[in-house]
């Protein structure tokens, strides 16, 4: 072979797309799992209740203005009835909401789910109900309106457990439904007709017991609200158009507290229009929410009615330790691992002067594939840690063994299994970083092409590729034998 250093180049390229074509193999893995956990996550939903959100309460009243029209010329005059069907509305100026969500861990099959127990109490106040009051808008017009009706609209109305509700110092029923035409799951309760003339405040107060799974959401629709939510729960997500002005959380918890304004929102006047309720996007919740909620990006510091929504914010009962997503970090990195343990072979067959066969580099570089998927299969059954652990030390095990022989020594294979053993530690580093991944990456990264170039400063690259021997001129030749 003229050039068998070229030979082993291309060998290598071949050997290295085998490997990222497994690496992909391994990726569509971990997406199927990925999606079998959503799948899990919408069964539990549907049979237990999805995402919930929180929505009042506050009163309308149905309406319906009628009045009698001629049309008609001459002997086709005739007098018909006409219609006006509205809705009018009354929004407490004050609403305050304690809640305490108690943590529940639901499963299908290998997979986990963040359900919850929220027990709210409501206090509503208004100064008075004379938004109730209907004004005509035709001369002689005949005007009917429905009973004040105090209602609480939820996401998921299974989730209701129980329900109780005071209007003044009376004892209200509630029943299913809001008799609304947007926000049609909940429960309401029928308001006596002189609370619509009446002078004076009127408060309610309503203790609810929800169910939901995962996050939960409320609009904040009074005057002035005050929401103060705590939990048992370590890790909370505080997502959509506010974030709290009070938040503490440790390993016991979190209690976090909004004040808003209706200065700051526009989610009253959202809700008179019947405008749906923003959502975080993010969130797998269409296949068990109703089409009162839509998806919206919360941090594109547009109002909600800007984008055709009413305002919410939510809290995410999150799990950040995801196996799935973790192990799909992880696998991104597969190629930069390949690379570096070819390079780190590469430099033993330099330095030392061995040969390593390409069938060597191809099983090697399937050791560490293997890695990858043995991380995702355990850390469905144990905890990332120690999926991580154990994958990692039973690679760098067989890759220590492997490598003695291949590279000729125990002297010499246990410092490659070291190196790579140091790669899987700064990768679980990298895992468990956020804000700053990139940047010890790079670092990183830049340390290793640091060692490289200093470990290969003296190599003679040219060296490395025969020598050509260029013939000898026909005349110098034929003087010679003479």
């Amino acid at each position: 072979m003229k050039h068998p250093i070229f030979i082993k180049i291309a060998a290598l390229a071949i050997i290295t797309l085998l490997l990222l074509f497994g690496l992909g193999l391994i990726e569509d893995v971990v997406r199927d799992r990925q999606r079998y956990r959503g799948e899990a996550t919408r069964s539990v939903a549907q049979s237990l209740a999805g995402p919930q959100t929180l929505l009042g309460p506050f009163v309308h009243s149905a309406c319906v203005e009628s009045w009698d029209e001629t049309v008609g010329t001459g002997a086709d005059r005739r007098t018909v009835e006409r219609r006006r069907e509205f809705l009018l509305t009354a929004m407490p100026e004050q609403l305050q909401v304690r809640t305490a969500a108690v943590m529940e861990e639901r499963a299908r099959g290998l997979h986990k789910v963040n359900a919850y127990t929220l027990k709210a109490h409501l206090t509503a106040q208004w100064a008075d109900l004379s938004n109730l009051q209907p004004e005509t808008t035709v001369k002689g017009s005949r005007m009917q309106c429905g009973a004040p009706i105090l209602m609480v609209a939820v996401g998921d109305a299974r989730g209701i457990r129980t329900a109780q509700l005071q209007v003044g110092e009376n004892a209200m029923t509630l029943k299913p439904g809001t008799f609304h035409p947007v926000y049609a799951r909940g429960l309401h309760a029928a308001l006596p007709e002189a609370l619509r003339t009446q002078k004076g405040g009127v408060s309610a107060n309503l203790d609810l017991e929800l169910v939901g799974t995962e996050r939960l959401a409320i609009v904040p629709l009074g005057g002035t609200t005050d929401v103060q939510m705590q939990s048992g729960w370590p890790h909370p997500s505080f997502s959509g158009r506010f974030l709290p002005s009070e938040r503490e959380w440790g390993p016991d918890g979190f209690t976090a507290r909004w004040r808003l304004s209706s200065l700051a929102s526009t989610a009253q006047q959202d809700v008179k229009l019947g405008r749906s309720i923003c959502e975080p996007s993010g969130y797998e919740t269409a296949a068990y929410e109703d089409s009162t909620v839509v998806r919206a990006d919360s941090h594109d510091g547009t109002s909600g009615a800007a984008r055709g929504c009413t305002d919410s914010f939510s809290v995410g009962f999150i799990d950040p330790v995801n196996p799935y997503s973790l192990s799909d970090r992880a696998t991104k990195y597969g190629v930069l691992f390949i690379v570096l343990t070819f390079v780190a072979v590469g430099l033993f067959e330099l330095m030392k002067k061995l040969r390593v066969h390409p069938v060597q580099y191809l099983l090697v570089g399937s050791a560490l594939c293997s890695f990858f998927l043995l991380l995702v299969s355990l850390s469905e059954h144990l905890s990332f840690g120690m999926s991580y652990a154990l994958a990692a030390g039973a690679c760098v095990l067989l890759l220590a063994y492997y490598a003695s022989h291949m590279l000729g020594g125990l002297l010499r294979g246990v410092p490659f299994a070291l190196g790579i053993g140091l790669l899987y530690g700064l990768l679980y580093v990298l895992l468990q970083l956020e804000q700053t991944a990139l940047a010890v990456g790079s670092i990183a990264l830049f340390v290793v092409l640091g060692a490289v170039m200093v470990l290969t400063r003296k190599v003679n690259w040219y060296g490395l590729a025969p020598q050509r021997t260029v013939p000898a001129p026909a005349e110098t030749t034929a003087k010679e034998a003479v």
